[in-house]
């Protein structure tokens, strides 16, 4: 057990491929860290999106073998739950105030506070996207570069705080049943992953299912309550000044959200993605897609895959599959053009 800044550490043993699991005490809770690398390598922090976690949220990127050699080549990572997400979690105490968008935010400078980190990479999915770009609204020192997953950046439409009522009342009176299930699996995947009557449901699909019914209902309600009361911070997206690399399925439910905030960002640090017949959650349903685009957006870092992988052999990528406008001198050093790029699956 280590003390560091009031915080408290906890390595509970092997969780995730070697990774340790740090419960770091904040201001507002107790936080789950899975750290896994090497400490001495520059950070890489991931959030999840609602009811889900790293393994449920970046475990099909991770296992991407091209993609993990990128990325553990270069980063140690880690991976922050949103409080009550993480593996065998209990309920929160009712009694425990509900965090807002702000304090979960503040959360993750409390985490790399205790870890003693500067500045650091960040790589969000939908709801946790938002969260980490308003992380990096208000400590802009602390981040080196975005990487945002179908993001969220405005406050909920008139439909998305409906549908949020309706999954948070589901939640409180039947807990994570099945009909919140379809729910939540309409807001990650396409069609063709979640199937219907003539298709079966994918295994990714089902593997989902499995994994949120270890999700306490109680502990979801309150990340969705916060997520719901987001404020718009589109007017602070002109001030972000580190790159920023978008992602978005063409039929997740946020694409407007995310060419809404590429439209915003600074023309000269922001990229958008497009991944042709994909839901919200890319980094489950087509990691690949994320290979090449993520390649050359670290190369502005000076960061690069082992020299082993270099022929990416198992990728459907190929340069010539991303506009040249990503693959431009620009997007490579000093700055990144808004482009809009459709990878097939």
């Amino acid at each position: 057990m280590a003390e560091s800044n009031g915080s408290v550490s906890v390595d509970v043993g092997t969780i995730y491929l070697g990774g340790k699991e740090h419960r770091v005490k904040t201001a507002c809770g107790v936080v789950s860290v899975i750290v896994y690398g090497d400490r001495e390598k520059p950070a890489l922090i991931t959030y999840p999106d609602l009811a889900l976690n790293h393994m449920s949220c970046f475990q099909g990127l991770f296992f991407c073998p091209e993609a993990a050699s990128l990325l553990l080549h270069n980063f140690c990572i880690y991976h922050i739950s949103p409080p009550g997400h993480e593996l065998g979690a209990g309920p929160i105490f009712p009694n425990d105030s509900v965090p807002s968008a702000d304090d979960l935010a503040d959360q993750i400078l409390e985490v790399l506070n205790f870890f003693g980190l500067g500045a650091v990479m960040c790589m969000g999915v939908t709801a946790g996207a938002y969260i980490l770009t308003l992380f990096a609204m208000k400590h802009r020192e602390r981040v080196a570069g975005l990487i945002l997953v179908s993001p969220l950046c405005k406050a909920p439409s008139w439909s998305e705080w409906f549908y949020n009522r309706v999954v948070s009342n589901l939640l409180y009176f039947y807990g994570m049943c099945g009909v919140v299930k379809e729910f939540l699996l309409q807001r990650y995947f396409s069609k063709e992953v979640r199937g219907n009557v003539e298709i079966p449901e994918s295994d990714i699909a089902q593997a989902c299912r499995r994994l949120l019914d270890e999700r306490q209902s109680v502990n979801v309600m309150r990340f969705l309550d916060a997520i719901d009361r987001r404020p718009d911070i589109s007017s602070g997206l002109k001030k972000l000044k580190c790159r920023t690399l978008i992602f978005i399925g063409d039929q997740s439910p946020f694409y407007s959200e995310a060419v809404h905030i590429a439209a915003n960002l600074d023309r000269g640090y922001c990229a958008l993605v497009e991944v042709q017949a994909c839901g919200s959650m890319v980094t489950e349903e087509q990691p690949h897609a994320m290979l090449v685009p993520m390649e050359y957006f670290l190369m502005g870092y000076g960061l690069y895959r082992p020299s082993c992988f270099t022929e990416s052999p198992r990728s459907p990528l190929s340069p010539s599959c991303i506009s040249p406008e990503l693959l431009s001198p620009e997007s490579m050093g000093l700055k990144l053009k808004p482009i809009k790029t459709r990878v097939s699956a």
